[in-house]
Parts: C-alpha cells; structure tokens; sequence
C-alpha cells in the first residue's frame, strides 16, 4: 500500500466530517487506507464515522489517550510506505495527497514533509515551516522579537519569515497538522513519544528525522485549510500550560543540561507571563464596559446630585449627607447594572433594547425598596429617575462609540438581515440554502451562484463564481458558503486566497451534513450553523436557567418543612435541592440514554427532563431524543417551570 492517512479526534465531529470528505477524494485513484482514532468524544464523532464512512477504519478509545499514543495506535496497524499524520480540522485538496505522494518518491532524502497552510479566509499560515526552538529562537519568540521582525535571519527563525513561503525548502521543523512520514524513517526513528500529550511531538520527530539522516522538506505546491483552534482552543490557560511544558519536556530530552536549563527558565517566564496575560486580558474583557459603565453613572450622578441639592434642595447651603453620596448611590448603580446583566445588556452582541429593559428594572426595584427605606434614608425619587436617564444616555454613548470605532466584540445588533452568497449547483445550493433558513440564523438575503453556464434567474442563480467579487459588492454579501460536493479545494482555497482582503467571511457546507463550517482565527469556534439546536447554549439563555435553578432552589429550600412530604422521595428531595445550587445538577436537563444526545449542546445533568411532562405516558428513544432537540431548540424560562410543576412529585429522584 502506498498512503496510510492517520487522523487523531477529539469532539470536533463537523470538522472531521468534513476533512473526511475532503480525503475521500483526494485518495481515490491511489492505493490508500484511512484510519481515525477517536479519543473517546462525546459529540458522536465515532457513530457519526461508523454511519458516513463505513471504508475508514476506526478505532474507538474509551478515554482520551493524548495526541502522540493515539497517532502510534493508528502507525502500528498501518500498512502504508508513506504515513500522513492529518488534523481532523484540516480540508486538503483533491490533489494534495498525490502531489505529495510524487514528491516523496522523487526525494528518497525526505523523512517527513510538510506543505503550505492556509486558514479559515485562506491567509497563510506562518507555523508551515518552522525551526528549531533553541534557546536563543525561543527567547525571540517568547519576548515578540520574531513577531516585530518575522523576515529576519536573527530574530525571524521560529517561523523562518525570511524563506520564500511559496518555493520548497528544507526546514527543521513539520507541523503536527499535515505531516507525511517515510515508514522507512520511522522505523529508524521510533514512533512519537508519548511523554508528549499534546503538542511537542512535532517538534521532538522533526528533530529526530534530522537526527536519523534525513531531511524535513516543506513544500508549497500542496496545500490544505486548517481551521487553527478547533481541535484545541489555543487561547485558554491550559494551552499555555500545555503548549510551554511540552517545550521544557524536549529541551530536556535533546538539549546539553546548561542549554536545557537556560531554556526551561525561559519556558517558565513564558508561562506564567502568558497565563498572567490570558488572565487580564479575561477579566478585561468581562469587567471593561461593566467597570466604564459603573466609572461614568457614578460620576455622572456625582453632577446631577451636586446641581440638585444646590439649584434644588438646598439653594441656601447644605450638601446630601455623605451615607447617600458615598453608600445609597453606590448601592443604586450596583442594582441598575445587576439588572441590565440580567437583562442580557452585556452580552454579545450588544442590543439597546436590553439595555433599556434592565434599566427599567433595576428603577422600578429600587423605587420599591425606597418606598420600604425608614424617612431618613429616602432623600429623594426625582434623583433615582434622573440618574436612571443618565444611565441610558451614558451607556448608550459608550455602545454606540464602541461600535463606530470598530470593536468587534462591541458590535450593536445581530445584523438580522445578514446576507449570504452560495455556490455551488442547484441541488446542493438549494439544500444549503434551506439549511440556512432551518437555523437560528434568520437570513435576510440568500443568493445562489453557479460554477458552470446556469443562466442567472430562470435557474434561481444570480450570478457565475467568476464574478463573484462584483456580487459581493452589488448584493452586499456578508458572507460566503461553498458547496464541498461542487466545487474542488483547490478552487475554493484560490478563491479565498483573492478574496482575503475583503470583510467578507467564508465557510463551507460538506455534503449531507447538518453543518455549514468556518472559522477565522484561533479564539473562534468557527461559527456553526447547525440545525435547530442552539438556543439553549446561548449566553443569555444559560444565565437565565441558572437563575432560574437558584430562584426555584431558593423557594423550595424555603419552604421544604411542607414540600418535600409531597415528593416521593423526600430525603434526597433536600439533597437535590443542594445540588442544583451549588451547581453540580439542574432542575431540568436532557432525557437521559438517547443517541441525540450526543448532539445536543452541553448542559448539566438534570433531575427532570422533557419527559416528565408526559408521565402518563411510555416514551420511547426516539421520541426522547425528539423532546431533547426540541428543548435545546426552543429552551425557555416557562419551559423549566413547566417541567418542574408537572414532574414536581420525581424532584426527589436521584
């Protein structure tokens, strides 16, 4: 056999799918096998290969055994002369795997290849050709020296900037995303070392290949998207850990005892350096508009009581005592911003109306305490109302500068009128289409774009792909969808590749999935359009159950003497009161041991499910499973009420 392609999975089930796909037809024509270890996901992947893929051989690990041991599963049981170790968030071309295949044959030197990447937009990736991390290259890479100057010969050696990315090269090191390997090579080598969980082993086979006699070569003719971040999302504190451990492990392996330890006080500056900055920049990013909200209500108010007490009040003398300048106030704002939080006033993407919905609230709340605050204490209503307009027009102010300026995490609107372009035939067109229309999504424009000679209109099409930068600019396009089943890799990478510059976003609908599939940078999670089931898993929806458990948890906990005589159960009825506030169960979750499941998006493990609302009733798995969608789908706070009122006798269930 010439080609064994090894793809290690971990809950990415959509991007696998599509890489699959894209695999599919690269290998046909060539004597290939396919092989996928899947880590024990929990998102179907495995079930979703066993339906879809029925040629791929799949080994099923019960638990997640790390990136090198599950490669090393796959190696063992390859029969190929070449072995190609693949990302499962990667899409490679229809001739990728050939053009890579020839050019191994032809450089009998090569141990391991690696080729060009692109990303979610089609910009390429600098980690396709790398170096070797020495002291020295770490140190400029760590401190930003090789980001400030990428095309140095000193500085530029991490991702050696100073190589001409689209000719061949002989690098040191290949990229864990694409890495096609000489069996020959590693059985001179070994396989990857486990020691390694994730990331490292890369870098640790590259240096043994070079070790062994051989070369690594990049090569540019060959290309792949990799979606960077969705196998690992590279901007959460346990990368950093992750990441810079793996780095002292091979310094210790392969470096003299001086260099590894100059190299691993590096690495540990590192750590703790970006794990501090990940940290800030977390808590910025939460408490920034909160804090500048708070900073200018406060001061703001500070004005109107200062012009009330003395154009008002006390127009003789007189100031408010310092308990309601420095305590009441204070509490006052503490309440509206509470309330424009609940609201779901903070949450992407910002929405005037929600702002004006928790100020509202958080007025009438504090106009009711007032009323219960003894007279010495109640200074005056006029003020809470005038403050409360200052709230509005101050954090209107704040959104809206926010947005003119660009920010994209402050954006105001969802943009429900967002237009989309399609391309592909008309069956695969039309399908994507009505995919879109069954989402959450709520388009306002739809086109469809042909890859051959449909004529516009009569067929539905509004234009050809060649045009396709004179329909974004006519129609407005926001983004991009590319019909996988139509239209080759090649040409939709090169159509990217020109388009990169544009604000448009591009993503790409395999064949018969429920999933359309993008992404742009390493912080996203690619934006999936999957069908009918993303309601619960919005931000303003999981507060509001989480509420929603404290609330009813409170009430029931309060009166528990008289309730849980009413439950069938009543010891582990208090028992599960516990548990739903401290987190570790909600009052209602998904019907458990159902294949949809593995679908649905993550919530916690409920006492009540939909079920409950038919107790009468036997259901089946299917039905259950049909119940969890429409939950997940439709999720609201009257859903959970309804649910704990109807099944409020099983509350005690364990």
């Amino acid at each position: 056999m010439k080609l064994s392609v090894v793809i290690v999975n971990y809950n990415v089930k959509y991007f696998l799918e599509q890489c699959l796909h894209s695999v599919d037809d690269a290998i046909r024509g060539m004597n290939a096998e396919v092989i996928v270890v899947d880590n024990n996901s929990v998102d179907g992947s495995a079930e979703m290969v066993a339906e879809k893929f029925p040629n791929v051989k799949l080994i099923a690990n019960t638990e997640n055994t790390g990136f090198s041991k599950a490669n090393n599963q796959a190696i063992r049981q390859c029969s190929g002369e070449y072995i190609l170790l693949l990302n499962p968030d990667t899409v490679v071309e229809h001739d990728t795997l050939t053009k890579s295949v020839a050019f191994m044959d032809s450089h009998p030197d090569a141990g391991g290849l690696g080729i060009k990447m692109v990303d979610g937009k089609g910009r390429f990736l600098p980690e396709s050709k790398r170096g070797l991390p020495t002291p020295v290259v770490a140190f400029y890479k760590i401190f930003g020296l090789s980001a400030l100057f990428p095309k140095s010969k000193i500085f530029g050696q991490y991702h050696l900037g100073y190589l001409d990315k689209e000719e061949t090269h002989v690098v040191d090191v290949l990229a864990g995303a694409y890495m096609m390997l000489r069996r020959e090579t590693l059985d001179k080598t070994g396989l990857l070392d486990e020691t390694f969980f994730m990331y490292g082993e890369d870098i640790d086979l590259s240096y043994r290949i070079t070790k062994a006699g051989y070369r690594n070569y990049y090569y540019p003719e060959a290309r792949i998207i990799h979606y960077k971040g969705e196998s690992t999302k590279k901007s959460s504190i346990n990368y950093v850990f992750v990441f810079y451990n793996a780095m002292v492990i091979f310094a210790r392996k392969h470096f003299s005892q001086n260099n590894a330890r100059l190299f691993s006080l590096l690495i540990h500056i590192a750590i703790y350096l970006r794990a501090g900055i990940s940290v800030l920049y977390r808590v910025l990013n939460k408490l920034l508009l909160p804090i500048t909200d708070a900073a200018v209500l406060y001061t703001g108010a500070l004005l109107i009581v200062g012009y009330w007490e003395s154009q008002v009040i006390y127009k003789v003398g007189g100031h408010y005592p310092s308990l309601f300048m420095f305590g009441v106030l204070p509490a006052y704002i503490l309440i509206w911003l509470m309330s424009v939080l609940i609201s779901g006033g903070y949450d992407p993407p910002l929405r005037m109306r929600k702002i004006v919905t928790g100020l509202l609230a958080g007025t009438v709340a504090i106009l009711v305490f007032y009323a219960l605050l003894p007279s010495e204490l109640r200074f005056s209503r006029a003020l809470i109302i005038l403050v409360a307009l200052w709230g509005f027009l101050s954090m209107s102010g704040i959104r809206f500068g926010l947005h003119l300026a660009g920010f994209k995490n402050y954006r105001i609107g969802a943009n429900p009128n967002r237009r989309f372009a399609i391309i592909g035939n008309t069956e695969e067109t039309e399908r994507v289409a009505d995919l879109l229309r069954k989402t959450l999504v709520n388009p306002g424009f739809i086109g469809l774009i042909s890859i051959g000679n449909e004529k516009n209109n009569a067929s539905g099409f509004i234009g050809n792909i060649a045009n396709l930068s004179d329909i974004i600019s006519i129609y407005k396009i926001d983004e991009v969808i590319f019909c996988a089943r139509d239209i080759p890799a090649h040409r939709i990478i090169d159509t990217m590749s020109q388009m990169q510059r544009s604000q448009t976003e591009f993503k790409i609908a395999p064949p018969e999935s429920l999933a359309i599939i993008g992404s742009n940078s390493i912080s996203t999670s690619g934006d999936l359009y999957v069908i009918d089931i993303n309601s619960v898993s919005k931000i303003n929806n999981r507060r509001n159950k989480r509420l929603f458990d404290l609330v009813a948890s409170s009430v029931l906990l309060l009166f528990s003497p008289l309730l849980m005589w009413i439950t069938t159960n009543p010891p582990f009825f208090l028992y599960n009161i516990l548990r739903v506030l401290t987190g570790v169960r909600t009052w209602v979750g998904y019907a458990p041991q159902t294949l949809a499941d593995a679908v649905m998006p993550e919530i916690r493990k409920g006492i009540l499910n939909p079920t409950d609302l038919f107790p009468s009733r036997k259901i089946d798995a299917e039905t259950a499973g049909t119940l969890n969608m429409l939950y997940a789908r439709d999720y609201r706070i009257a859903n959970d009420m309804n649910t704990l009122l109807k099944g409020f006798r099983r509350l005690g269930r364990l």
